[in-house]
């Protein structure tokens, strides 16, 4: 699987009472279709997924998989404390036609995460595993930063293809990208332009006779019907995929060799975070400079700092449904509200 570009950790909608709210993260996801991101990703860090049940964390992954577009690429976070219970949410996501999952390191026998256990651990979901497997590295959540020798062991796997780092360190996205360069390259089905093809577009319902098919009915809106899947394809081979995990440093992670982001930023700003990435596609350093500075203090501010619940007011503000976060995680103060309407006021999308 291809992964290039931007894609948005998806927050997950709750009514006030918490109960998950599927018709508005269905009306985000159709959204998000509709842009220019890459793909999403589903019950990560930004999509509270440690604090969904499994029943919910199945329905959120249902419902979105069918709301998406069929060429942007989804990425299902299936992290369990067990190999047993990770593999079984990502035979369910395989089930959905997600297109990757995302793992992070167990956290409660946190002592006993030795190197060799981690490396077990990855290996046997891996091995299991229906799907391609994306590393996750999160210190700020999990006390275990992957070490960057453990990765190398584990890019050798053929069913891991990648890793999100989240440590915001361009240092390690730069040693994780330069360790990994010898890393046995891999086939992988692109579309005639060299974008990603999901397996979604592949399927007998995404096509037509003629190879092309118009997801305008799906989203319901004349961009949507712009867009189409290819039947033919061709091939590209990609190394290990290194994805950053910080808004505020998106432009150094890319130049130090990352191939995309996976960004909590991109829930609420995605445009603004496909600015910064294009403009640096395009070898505008001066533009992706200016796009870049227009966002790393903001996200550093609501993401980094007032977190979960400042993403989700922020896309309250930009017109994705956020609501509130899940308990323990506190509402915002109104002068917190105010604090992020202000700072987005030139990040409207």
């Amino acid at each position: 699987m291809l992964l290039e570009g931007i894609f948005a950790a998806v927050s997950t909608p709750f009514y006030p009472d918490e109960r998950v709210y599927y018709r508005k993260l269905e009306a985000n996801i159709a959204r998000y279709s509709r842009s220019l991101l890459s793909g999403m990703l589903l019950l990560g860090s930004t999509g509270e997924a440690v604090m969904l049940d499994e029943g919910e964390s199945r329905e959120v992954l249902r419902v979105a998989a069918e709301a998406a577009a069929p060429e942007k690429v989804l990425i299902a976070g299936v992290a369990r404390e067990s190999v047993k219970g990770t593999v079984a949410l990502a035979e369910a996501a395989a089930e959905y036609r997600y297109d990757a999952i995302l793992v992070r390191t167990p956290t409660y026998y946190a002592g006993q995460m030795s190197a060799a256990a981690v490396l077990n651990y990855f290996r046997s979901v891996a091995d299991r595993s229906p799907l391609p497997v994306i590393l996750y590295s999160i210190p700020q959540c999990v006390p275990y930063n992957i070490p960057v020798e453990v990765v190398v062991e584990l890019a050798q796997h053929p069913n891991i293809i990648a890793i999100k780092d989240s440590s915001g360190s361009v240092e390690r996205i730069r040693a994780l990208v330069e360790a990994t360069s010898n890393v046995a390259r891999r086939t992988v089905t692109v579309t005639p332009i060299f974008e990603a093809v999901t397996g979604r577009m592949m399927t007998p319902q995404a096509m037509s006779g003629d190879g092309l098919v118009s997801i305008g009915e799906k989203l319901g809106d004349a961009q949507g019907a712009k867009a189409q899947t290819p039947q033919k394809t061709r091939t590209k081979d990609v190394g290990f995929q290194v994805l950053g995990g910080s808004a505020t440093v998106l432009l150094a992670s890319l130049e130090a060799g990352a191939s995309g982001a996976v960004l909590g930023f991109a829930a609420c700003a995605p445009q603004a975070c496909q600015e910064v990435y294009f403009a640096w596609k395009d070898r505008d350093r001066k533009l992706a400079a200016e796009k870049q500075q227009r966002i790393a203090a903001v996200n550093q501010r609501i993401v980094g700092q007032i977190g979960i619940s400042g993403v989700k007011h922020a896309c309250d503000f930009n017109g994705y449904y956020g609501g509130r976060a899940r308990a323990p995680l506190l509402t915002l103060a109104a002068a917190e509200k105010l604090e992020i309407e202000e700072l987005l006021a030139g990040i409207r999308n």
